[in-house]
């Protein structure tokens, strides 16, 4: 990363998920069906793969990262959803709000609605909704984690791909050294890239990135997604830490995590592993050594193995 000028960054930060490879990010399944879900001062779209009217087929609810801040629909993973979609799933991506224009329980409440909708039209796609699970990539890793515990009825199982459980500590609302390597950017430059009005699909060529960058080199990307402060409010996050909110009724989860990531430390999946093991969900933990955020690093061969143990994870709790 340190060998990245400014301009490659920003680009990076702006394609949805920080330090992901674009070539795992943009290629997606043929075949996806766009429809809106819901209208909130913007179109909010879900895009479904796999669809069969008549059928029953299980399904997984797709949730993109990007910190909440940027990413679409089009941010997947495609050995998993491709392995899903090659063992008859139905995958529907969503999209939802985005920040700072549109704060936490409006996006959490997004998800809800998505999920609502998806079971409402599972008929129409071929979905048995007894059958659905949730995933998600980083921030979208984090609403999945939020999904064990904010949807009715819970998903059958999580797949949570570099996430997150707890989003005010000291990695998120302190200032990060990490980023703060890269050129800082100026509070009107990073208030430039964003704006006033709901947003759920950025235009191409978007600097949503520079928003993202300047909350993470000054501490402040609770307090800007949110609207709140959590040096003062720490319990108004409460039942926004995931890890706050495990009990034996959480789904079963599959946790993925690279040891170098710099981006989402490692170490929040490994709190969750334990808090997880304490409750005595039923979960798995793979660890990926040595990769970066993205799972950066590792060779095609080694993308399919994880993707693999993950649609295994998923076919072994919706069968």
């Amino acid at each position: 990363m340190a060998a990245m000028t400014r301009k490659q960054f920003l680009r990076t930060l702006s394609a949805g998920v920080i330090s992901y490879s674009a070539r795992r990010v943009k290629a997606q399944p043929a075949g996806a069906q766009t429809f809106t879900y819901k209208t909130a001062g913007c179109e909010i779209r879900a895009d479904v793969y796999g669809a069969s009217e008549g059928a029953a087929k299980p399904a997984l609810m797709w949730i993109h990262g990007g910190a909440l801040i940027s990413g679409n629909r089009k941010g997947i993973t495609r050995p998993f959803h491709e392995g899903l979609l090659e063992q008859g799933y139905v995958i529907v991506s969503i999209d939802y709000r985005l920040a700072p224009e549109t704060k936490l329980p409006a996006i959490i409440e997004d998800v809800r609605d998505a999920w609502k909708w998806m079971r409402a039209q599972a008929a129409r796609f071929g979905i048995d909704a007894r059958r659905i699970a949730t995933g998600g990539a980083s921030a979208g890793g984090y609403l999945t984690q939020m999904s064990g515990f904010c949807l009715e009825p819970r998903p059958r199982a999580l797949v949570s791909y570099y996430g997150y459980g707890d989003i005010v500590g000291p990695w998120y609302s302190q200032p990060d050294e990490f980023y703060r390597r890269q050129p800082l950017v100026s509070k009107e430059d990073a208030l430039a890239a964003v704006g006033t009005t709901p947003v759920s699909d950025p235009p191409q060529g978007n600097q949503r990135g520079k928003f993202y960058l300047y909350c993470r080199q000054n501490g402040l990307w609770p307090k800007q997604v949110s609207g709140h402060d959590p040096q003062s409010e720490d319990e108004w996050f409460a039942p926004y830490c995931p890890i706050r909110n495990i009990t034996a009724n959480y789904p079963p989860t599959m946790l993925i995590h690279g040891t170098a990531d710099t981006d989402v430390p490692y170490s929040l999946s490994k709190d969750m592993d334990e808090k997880l093991t304490k409750a005595s969900v039923v979960h798995e933990f793979t660890t990926v050594e040595g990769a970066g955020h993205g799972l950066t690093g590792l060779k095609p061969e080694e993308h399919s193995r994880v993707a693999a143990r993950a649609v295994a994870f998923v076919k072994a709790h919706t069968a």
